[in-house]
């Protein structure tokens, strides 16, 4: 118990401390980044706008994180649950007061979206505080006592942590570059990718839950020593999560203009999106067993693994592939999203070779 809490301290800590300078450098580069990014000066505003404040967050966001590893740890998954909840619904909350300036707050528009969700991140981090300072958790882990620097288990959460932060900032930026070679084609066609993409993150978020569980089960039963067990923990999970994604990639296919109905009712966005659409909900079906057992990979301590192979595929193959065919080739927007399919297919194949044929035994 002892070493759980020290752990927790420590990550909460680096969190704050990387969160702090990763904001304050952040809020300095947003604005000629968004410039960059889009298809033109109005949405570049925009874009710095909302990201500005979005970026004041991270701190927040951190201090969550460190408190959902300690919790996901000792199989408390229920309180990143009601976190979740809780989390969505001052999310909607603090937009509505900000971008329409309701509840005596100044109407912001877009940048209020941003603020709105940095107020609910901020609210998650106190949730979680308010969670660990309850008798049964403070008295068990003994939190107060054990609040000290431990640089050996610093040096340890930077061993493991900081091949996933790359490999998070490595998504970003390679879903950015294709955003932006979008709206080298075209306005309407970045658009349509922005919905597009947005109506995946949805798509995707249970999926992040398959490897949640995943990683905790893989993490014990590592733990334990059971390690056939934790690879079967691995696949059979990947396998519900593969069922849940080849569900939604019919339902992409076969009504893409109702899915995008939920994003934008503007007919034009919506006929350039529906042809990709299809593309990203064929993609999707690998995409659930990728996310699955790369986090199986990340509770084996295969963090650097991971984070490779998501530089390899995401900015090696899909970025330039993308460009290739939509910029360089002329060959439009729907072959540059083809290059999706392909990173996804070649990413989860990765994946699963390391999962499979990895010995962790030794």
């Amino acid at each position: 118990f002892n070493a759980c809490s020290s752990a927790l301290i420590n990550s909460i800590l680096v969190a704050i401390t990387v969160g702090t300078l990763v904001a304050l450098l952040s809020v300095l580069a947003v604005h000629p980044a968004a410039d960059f990014f889009a298809a033109d000066k109005t949405v570049g505003k925009y874009a710095g706008d909302f990201i500005f404040y979005r970026f004041l967050g991270i701190p927040f966001f951190l201090i969550s994180v460190s408190f959902r590893g300690f919790f996901f740890g000792i199989n408390k998954t229920k309180i990143f649950m009601f976190s979740g909840v809780l989390t969505n619904l001052l999310n909607i909350l603090f937009n509505y007061m900000f971008i329409y300036g309701k509840f005596g707050a100044q109407e912001m528009g877009v940048a209020g979206s941003g603020l709105g969700s940095t107020f609910a991140t901020a609210f998650d981090a106190l949730f979680y505080c308010v969670v660990i300072l309850l008798p049964s958790y403070r008295k068990q882990y003994r939190i107060f006592k054990n609040f000290r620097l431990n640089f050996n288990i610093i040096k340890t959460i930077y061993k493991i942590s900081l091949p996933v932060s790359f490999q998070n900032v490595f998504i970003l930026i390679g879903f950015l570059s294709f955003v932006g070679i979008t709206g080298l084609i075209g306005t309407t066609e970045q658009a349509a990718t922005q919905a597009v993409i947005s109506t995946l993150f949805i798509s995707f978020l249970p999926c992040f839950g398959f490897g949640i569980a995943v990683q905790t089960l893989v993490g014990n039963n590592i733990g334990s020593g059971k390690y056939n067990l934790a690879k079967i923990y691995g696949f059979e999970t990947a396998k519900v999560a593969t069922y849940y994604t080849l569900t939604l990639g019919f339902i992409f296919f076969l009504i893409p203009q109702y899915v995008l109905l939920i994003l934008t009712n503007n007919q034009s966005i919506i006929e350039v999106a529906k042809p990709i659409l299809r593309i990203a909900g064929f993609a999707q079906i690998f995409y659930a067993s990728g996310v699955a057992l790369a986090n199986g990979l990340q509770a084996a301590g295969k963090t650097f693994f991971v984070m490779m192979a998501e530089v390899i595929t995401n900015l090696l193959i899909f970025v330039p592939l993308a460009y290739l065919f939509g910029v360089y080739l002329k060959m439009g927007l729907v072959w540059a999203w083809l290059a999706l399919p392909v990173y996804i297919i070649i990413y989860t194949f990765i994946i699963f070779y390391k999962f499979r044929f990895d010995v962790w035994k030794d």
